[in-house]
């Protein structure tokens, strides 16, 4: 914790010397006699527990420790949203995220989760979407406009993708270039020659690719892992998702334009095909300084966004938290008035 103005905290000085004043009393209390008749109630009425009458008191200091404390501005350290971050969303949309193991589909539970995210994800930080089959495409430029990003998530069903096929490799320099752009940053170094210790952390860049596929690659013109060392040269960690099971299906596929596909794929190729790929997106987050998340259901799919949604975008900072403490000690001040109130001393 940090302050804001700490010569202010000269102030708790009033503490210990309100404790200093009320021993000195204490001491210097004059014994007097009273003369009462029944000396009996006059013990259970004046009597009682001595730390009953001392915890008002206590609490009352700690009320105005609390307050000298809140003039000195207290900051606490945490991430804070940045006004230049840039979240890139890279989503798989190929025929295989039509399979319904992750119900309803896998495309539907991604779109869910991205929703998820843009609910969660600062408002002031840019976000994009590059959707992805066999080609990647920009749908939506990184911009603080996040209905814009919703609604392309949304419409992402109707992405052609190329003729199909899964370019993982060819997505990830997509998104790298993309994000470049939006930081200002076209050198070919990236974000490590501004910012030499980039690449470890989820909030130490400009830049972050957040990215969901569901099965290995089979087109493209870079691996995966090539498309990884794009990223980790230009300093930009990428956090993957594998999404789905080894058991999905596809019931109503459309080739295209070619007529629908009624029943399951049951081929060996076609499962291999329709089976997420673990291993490669855990070395692409692993080799880029990001995290990898595996979801076999909707609801993994969503807690992954809504933790990365409270993380991505932002940058160490300090918080003031000035109202905190302010409203503390008013609570304080309350419950040291209601005990003074129940437990002094009344006589009959």
């Amino acid at each position: 914790m940090s302050f804001g103005s700490p010569i202010m905290l000269l102030a708790l000085l009033v503490v210990p010397l309100a404790i200093a004043l009320y021993l000195l009393a204490e001491r210097r209390r004059m014994p007097y006699a009273v003369r009462y008749t029944n000396v009996d109630v006059l013990a259970s009425v004046a009597g009682g527990r001595s730390w009953r009458r001392l915890l008002p008191a206590i609490v009352f200091l700690l009320a105005i420790a609390t307050l000298c404390v809140a003039v000195a501005r207290p900051r606490v350290h945490t991430l804070v949203a940045s006004d230049r971050a840039t979240i890139v969303l890279v989503l798989d949309v190929s025929g295989s995220m039509q399979a319904n193991d992750v119900k309803p589909t896998r495309l539907v539970a991604a779109q869910r989760a991205i929703n998820v995210f843009l609910d969660r994800v600062p408002s002031r930080v840019r976000v994009g979407l590059i959707l992805f089959a066999g080609v990647p495409e920009e749908a939506t430029p990184p911009t603080t406009d996040h209905a814009l990003v919703r609604q392309a998530a949304d419409d992402a069903d109707v992405f052609q993708g190329g003729f199909g096929g899964t370019a993982i490799g060819d997505a990830l320099a997509a998104a790298v270039k993309v994000g470049l752009s939006s930081a200002g940053l076209a050198d070919a170094r990236g974000l490590t020659a501004y910012h030499p210790v980039a690449a470890p952390g989820e909030s130490s860049t400009l830049v972050t690719i957040l990215f969901l596929s569901d099965g290995h690659q089979t087109r493209g013109i870079l691996p995966p892992l090539g498309g990884a060392d794009v990223a980790r040269r230009a300093g930009i960690p990428v956090f993957t998702i594998a999404l789905g099971t080894k058991g999905g299906r596809i019931t109503n596929f459309n080739f295209g334009g070619g007529g629908a596909f009624q029943g399951s794929f049951f081929g060996a190729g076609l499962r291999q095909a329709l089976s997420p790929d673990p291993a490669t997106l855990h070395a692409i987050a692993n080799r880029t300084g990001g995290r990898f998340f595996q979801a076999k259901s909707a609801g993994a799919a969503e807690d992954a966004y809504r933790k990365l949604g409270s993380s991505l975008g932002r940058v160490p900072g300090r918080t003031e938290v000035t109202v905190d403490f302010a409203i503390g000690a008013a609570a304080l001040l309350l419950v040291a008035g209601v005990l003074a109130a129940l437990w002094a001393p009344r006589l009959p």
